[in-house]
Formats: C-alpha cells, sequence, structure tokens
C-alpha cells in the first residue's frame, strides 16, 4: 500500500505543473450568439453556431439551481472538486449492475467540458480530478456554477438553461417552475434522449426522478413535489422566430458583420432596429394577402403532386402525412391531399389529420381542374396534393403558391427610422430582399420627381399642358421611334398639371419633361437619393423607365413629406454587449441639421398635387377607405404590367408597395398600381396610422393661395409657365372600345 502511495504522489507530482492554465475560466467569455430586436424588444433574428444567453449566478433562480444540484452534484458545495463519499458510495452501487454509476462532480464536469479530450481513459480521469481541483482553488463555488450553468449543451443548439428554457419553454429563465427547472435539469447528462418534445416519455421519467432528488435533498417540500409531478408542461413546439422579421433580421446581420467580423456571431451582441413589431406583422400580412389575392385571379397551374392512396383507413392517414411532409405549410397557405372530388365538392385532409370541406366560392379558382375533361396535370382527383386557404368567414379556398414577388417597407420621414420591412413573400423561399435589392422600373409612380423639377422651372398646378399624341424618332429618345401612348389609350386635350397628375396622363408628362430639359431632370433627381446614371437623360425617363429599389423610393418621397429634407435610411439604433453596454447608438439629427433637398416650397406644392391623386386621382380609393385627407402618394404601373407600385406618405409615415415578377413578365391587362399595390398600402396604414392625429403641411413662406390654388410668389398667376403644347395637332376622337382594347396592349402607365 505504501508503494501505491509513493507512486502516487511521484504522478500527481509530475502531472500537476504539466496541468493547463485555467484563465480561461477565471475570465469566462463565452461564445454568445448575435440577437437582432425590434424596437420594443421582440427577438426577430439569431445568429451564431451556439443559441446562448449569458446569466449571472444571482440572476440564476434558486429553483433552477436546486435541481441541478440534485441531480449533477447534490455536496457541490460541501466537497473540494472531488466527492470522495460520492465515489465511494457511485463504487458500491456499481457492485453487481451491469452498467456504472459515474461521480463526477461539476467542478470535474467544467474541467473535462473545457480542456480534456472525449474519449473516456484511465489517463483523462486522472487529469479531470487533478483540473478539478486546481479549478477549486481558484475560483469560487459560485464561479464554478455559473460557468456550469451557462456552458452545458442541453440540445436544440442551446447552451445553457437561459437559451433552453426560452428553446423548449418560452419564457424567461427566472419564471421556470420546479417542474419545468427539473426538465431541464435532466438535459445534460444526454441532451438527445431526453428531449422532452422528440422523447417525452423518457424526459418525464427522467424529471420524475430529479423531483425526487429535489425532495430527498430537502430543497423542495412533499407538497412541491407532487405538484410538480402533477403539472402538465406546455412546451413550445416551433422554435423558430414567431415574429416575421426575416428579412430585417438579416439586413441587420450584414450590417452588423461588416462592422465586427466574425466577432458578431460569439460576442454576444444585442442589435436593436427600429422596425415596431405590431407593424412589421401587419406589413407581412397585408403583402400576403395582396399576393394571394392576386393569384386567385391567375390561372390553376394544377395540383402539387399525386400520391396513391391505400384503401386502408389506417394506411391512408400514415400515407397522408408522408406526402405532406414533402409539402410544408407555407403559413396560411395550407398544403393537404385530396380523397373525394364531385362536381359540388371537394374533401381534403390537411397534415393535422383535420379533414375539410371545400365548396362554392372556395372552389372557384381551380375550377379549370374540376371539369371532366381537365388536362390531366391540372386535374383534381383524389390523391392529388393541392394549396389551400381559410377566408374571413372560415370557409376553405382552393389556392396556390405564388410565383409573384413584392416589397413593402414604411420609413419614418423625420429621422428615416424603418418602421417595416417585408422583403418577399417568403422568406423560406427566397432570400433575396426586393425592398432594398430589388432595381425595378417604377413607372408612373416616378412621375411626381419630374414635376417637382418643373415648379423650380416656372411650372404651376395650373399650368395647362396637352394631352394630345406624340411621336419622336430614335435621336430623340436614344433608342428608336417611339409612339407613347396613355393608359386607356385615349387622350383628353388640354388640362391643368394638378389634374394631368391625378389622372396619370403620360402625354402631359413627356411633355413637362421636354419642357425642363432632361439634363436639368436627371440632375434634380439626384437631390432625392436616386442614382442618376440609373435615369438616362432621354424622354421616357418621364414614365419611370429607369431602375430604383423600393427603399431609395421610400427615402425619395421622404422628401416631399418632411418639408424638403434628405433623411438617410436607419435600421440599427443600438448595439449594446451582453451585459447592456452600449457599443453604438444612431440618433436622429434635428431637420433642420440635415441636407435641404429640395425647397419647403417645392415640397408643400408637391404634397398638395399629391394629395389630389389620393383624393380624385387614380389612388382614389386612399382616402375613401381610411378616411382621412392626411394621405398624399402616387400609383405606378409599368409598361406592359410588369410592375405595380404605390408610394405614399403622411407626414409621419412614408410607404411603398412593389409587386411583380423577379423575372419581369406581364402581371395582367388588368392589373395596375391602383389595384394590386395600393390596396396592400391601405390594409398597413390602417394599423400604422392608428391613434395618429390628422395632420397636414402649414402653408411655408413663399407660397400664395389664389382661387383655391396654390403659387410660389414669383410664379403666381400670369407669371409662371401658362400652357404647353396647345400649339400641338388636337386629340383625335375617342376610340371605340375595341381599339382601346388593341392600345392596352402597347403601352401601360
Amino acid at each position: 500500500m505504501f508503494t501505491g502511495v509513493v507512486l502516487g504522489t511521484i504522478a500527481l507530482a509530475v502531472a500537476y505543473p504539466n496541468l493547463p492554465e485555467i484563465s480561461g475560466l477565471s475570465d469566462y467569455r463565452p461564445k454568445l450568439p448575435m440577437r437582432v430586436f425590434s424596437a420594443d424588444d421582440v427577438l426577430i433574428g439569431e445568429y451564431g453556431e451556439e443559441r446562448r444567453q449569458f446569466v449571472p449566478i444571482s440572476a440564476i433562480p434558486q429553483v433552477m439551481k436546486d435541481a441541478v444540484l440534485a441531480i449533477e452534484d447534490a455536496r457541490f458545495y460541501q466537497h473540494g472538486g472531488v466527492d470522495y463519499i460520492g465515489i465511494v458510495r457511485a463504487g458500491l452501487a456499481n457492485v453487481g449492475e451491469s452498467r456504472s454509476q459515474g461521480a463526477s462532480t461539476i467542478t470535474m464536469q467544467v474541467a473535462r467540458n473545457f480542456y480534456l479530450p472525449t474519449e473516456k481513459t484511465f489517463a483523462r480521469k486522472v487529469y479531470e480530478i487533478l483540473l478539478a481541483l486546481k479549478i477549486e482553488s481558484q475560483l469560487s463555488k459560485d464561479q464554478i456554477l455559473e460557468i456550469y450553468m451557462n456552458q452545458i449543451f442541453l440540445g436544440q443548439r442551446a447552451y445553457g438553461f437561459a437559451a433552453a428554457a426560452e428553446i423548449y419553454f418560452g419564457k424567461l429563465l427566472k419564471d421556470v417552475s420546479i417542474a419545468e427547472a427539473a426538465m431541464l435539469a435532466g438535459l445534460p447528462k444526454a441532451p438527445s434522449s431526453y428531449n422532452p418534445i422528440a422523447n417525452p416519455t423518457r424526459a418525464r421519467q427522467r424529471q420524475r426522478h430529479i423531483i425526487e432528488r429535489m425532495l430527498d435533498n430537502g430543497f423542495i417540500t412533499q407538497a412541491q413535489a407532487e405538484a410538480a409531478k402533477a403539472e402538465q408542461l406546455q412546451y413550445r413546439r416551433s422554435i423558430s422566430v414567431p415574429l416575421h422579421a426575416e428579412y430585417v433580421a438579416e439586413a441587420a446581420r450584414q450590417l452588423i458583420f461588416t462592422q465586427y467580423g466574425e466577432g458578431a456571431y460569439t460576442r454576444g451582441l444585442n442589435v436593436y432596429t427600429s422596425v415596431r413589431s405590431v407593424e412589421q406583422e401587419v406589413a407581412y400580412r397585408a403583402l400576403r394577402k395582396g399576393i394571394t389575392d392576386y393569384e386567385k385571379r391567375q390561372v390553376y397551374r394544377g395540383p402539387e403532386g399525386y400520391v396513391d392512396l391505400p384503401r386502408d383507413a389506417d394506411k391512408l392517414d400514415a400515407r397522408i402525412a408522408e406526402a405532406l411532409d414533402e409539402h410544408p405549410d407555407n403559413d396560411e397557405i395550407r398544403a393537404a391531399v385530396v380523397t373525394e372530388v364531385n362536381a359540388k365538392q371537394v374533401i381534403a385532409v390537411l397534415q393535422s389529420g383535420d379533414q375539410l370541406t371545400i365548396t362554392g366560392e372556395g372552389l372557384r379558382p381551380a375550377a379549370s381542374g374540376l371539369v371532366p375533361k381537365a388536362n390531366p396535370k391540372v386535374q383534381i382527383r383524389p390523391g392529388a396534393v393541392i394549396r389551400v386557404i381559410k377566408g374571413a368567414k372560415d370557409q376553405w379556398s382552393i389556392t396556390q403558391l405564388p410565383e409573384v414577388e413584392g416589397a413593402l417597407i414604411a420609413l419614418d420621414p423625420r429621422s428615416g427610422a424603418i418602421r417595416t420591412m417585408v422583403g418577399g413573400f417568403d422568406n423560406a423561399r427566397s432570400k433575396f430582399n426586393h425592398a432594398t435589392q430589388a432595381w425595378r422600373q417604377p413607372g408612373s409612380s416616378f412621375k411626381p420627381f419630374i414635376y417637382s423639377a418643373a415648379l423650380e422651372k416656372g411650372f404651376t398646378p395650373s399650368t395647362v399642358i396637352n394631352d394630345a399624341p406624340l411621336f419622336f424618332d430614335a435621336a430623340t429618345t436614344g433608342s428608336q421611334p417611339w409612339e407613347p401612348k396613355n393608359y386607356d389609350g385615349t387622350f383628353d386635350g388640354p388640362m391643368a398639371l394638378r389634374r394631368a397628375l391625378a389622372k396619370s396622363k403620360n402625354m402631359v408628362s413627356i411633355r413637362i419633361l421636354q419642357a425642363i430639359g432632361t439634363s436639368y431632370a436627371q440632375g434634380w433627381i439626384g437631390r432625392f437619393g436616386f442614382d442618376v446614371e440609373k435615369h438616362l437623360p432621354y424622354l421616357p425617363m418621364a414614365l419611370g423607365t429607369g431602375s430604383v429599389t423600393p427603399l431609395q423610393m421610400a427615402t425619395g418621397y421622404a422628401v416631399f413629406a418632411n418639408g424638403g429634407y434628405r433623411v438617410n435610411p436607419v435600421l440599427v439604433t443600438r448595439v449594446t454587449d451582453n451585459k447592456g453596454r452600449i457599443l453604438a447608438q444612431t440618433d436622429a439629427p434635428p431637420l433642420e441639421q440635415l441636407q435641404r433637398a429640395i425647397d419647403a416650397r417645392n415640397a408643400f406644392l408637391m404634397s398638395s398635387l399629391l394629395q389630389e391623386v389620393t383624393r380624385t386621382g387614380t389612388a382614389a380609393r386612399a382616402q375613401a377607405t381610411l378616411k382621412r385627407p392626411d394621405l398624399y402618394g402616387k400609383t405606378g404601373t409599368t409598361n406592359d404590367s410588369q410592375d405595380a407600385w404605390f408610394a405614399g406618405f403622411t407626414q409621419s409615415l412614408v410607404a411603398v408597395v412593389w409587386i411583380g415578377y423577379d423575372l419581369p413578365r406581364k402581371l395582367g391587362d388588368k392589373e395596375t398600381g391602383g389595384g394590386l399595390a395600393l390596396p396592400v398600402w391601405i390594409d398597413y396604414m390602417s394599423t400604422a396610422l392608428k391613434g395618429v392625429p390628422v395632420m397636414e403641411p402649414t402653408p411655408p413662406e413663399g407660397v400664395i393661395n389664389v382661387g383655391g390654388e396654390w403659387y410660389y410668389e414669383e410664379y403666381g398667376p400670369g407669371n409662371g409657365i401658362s400652357s404647353v403644347g396647345l400649339e400641338d395637332a388636337p386629340a383625335p376622337p375617342a376610340a371605340t372600345e375595341d381599339e382601346r382594347r388593341s392600345i392596352l396592349d402597347l403601352f401601360k402607365n
């Protein structure tokens, strides 16, 4: 025995000096993910290999510490890193048993997780014991327990009990019950085997065992133990972020990564955005509704697939579930397998096993697939995998996943703070952020910037411009001969500039641009933040043939909304470390300190003109629906109806909606910005403007009102440009209905 003691002492003397430094524990800095929040502190994104929230030992609830100590190391505060009593107890328990009991203390587990290989060898166990003794000599018990409870892996990419509480139960660690704490405490031994969602029976057994251990150690009373065993736990089934702000989170991630590099994913940065959670969800729903409503008007493309249905009822349910695994639900657009079809109804089964019956109007979108002689590729028959959606009155309708895309972005024109950003129909389908990355033709929604330039050249809202035919040769257009048309194919002759913008008259816009000069207009639009090189100085620019992004359009319209100032869009407002210390903060300066893009008079007159659009023009539905006069904006539909826009604002909010196909193609003969994009804008604004008082701009110095119309003082009646193009050929007689239809195919405003 004496020899063994001597050999052990020698081994200890040789091994101990070779133990690794534990300064990493003394200055413990776990890998903490970057977390992105809305302005009202709703989590919208998390980035990093490990889901973790560092919680100091003082903030970890006693019930969670008790549950962990009860099952992992009840004598933690009594031993010096190695529990010799526990080792003896484990050795006796292992006698005659086929599987061994461990005797690792929490300190030994910390040593193993940080410094030692995973293979189980006698040498590793010796080093584990020696490291535990070294750790105990340099750190306090609370420091060791704090490290353990924040570092341990608990499944679902969760590291530490705070992250696990949120992932498994959707709550803060401080709010867990005894039953929940016991369930979480069972995870360290085998996170996969004791996952309460994947293996509820096994997890429940271990939870009950831990509750008994808590009782045996005096951490809880008998009554508390019984109540904990009886508690029905509610799990957070989905570990995804509940708020649909994926495009916002990704945009914020890119900004932070640019500044902090790879460290952004491990430093525990908290990134706060300007987005408001309620408005963001409303914007998401509004855009999806607008796109799904459009989809109802499209030709039915047929089921997504077909499956053979067994006759056996038990096998049928399993086959349906298996088939729908390959066609996951897309939020409110559900996948279903058809089991019965006749002339009046379709019966289908959802992934949940619920059966639904579709009748009447719900069958209309798929009518071409329900006729007896339908094309086999689009026919709806038993075994067809279809898409369904529930309407306002809980009535189911057949639909299809849209191919069209869209974007909605809103910002505060006074600060540039982005209030909402929806970059597409479904982030899971396409990560491409159409709100910030999609360069599209703006069509008539770009006309206000041309009109703004004209005001500086002497044009007034009452300037009369001829809405008569035009023809230009290739030298004038910069490409090929061009004979533009109005959307409806008619020409209304002379009209006031105010009315021309409200009715979105193309001929008037072209004559205005021709009068002020394309080079001047190109320079002018740069004041609003547009890339001038993407708007060539030719006359088609008057109809919005350049390229913009929805974010650029929102920034441009903000100049009109705020009285003439150029604001920079702001998404990230604050960055803090994991302890809440501010690392960076963006404070919007007062408008008066910003760069003035246009004169206040220009912004005021343009707001007046754009108010006419929402009152009597192509966007009259806006004021009629929202019942308020302080709405301003412009519709836009590009050539061949490939893009549909509405850009609108109040003094406190600018919002822009775009809808189109990624690979530009025709949306449809009757699809316009007023019919497609405007309803989405109205849906969003109906919530965003709740409780916001009506605010109309105050006339600035230098404008006068004569006969109910606004003018620059120097361009009042008799001084400004009175008319343009009246000497041109008069408008021809109105076209017949057949002629109008053929003209519609040539050009859309």
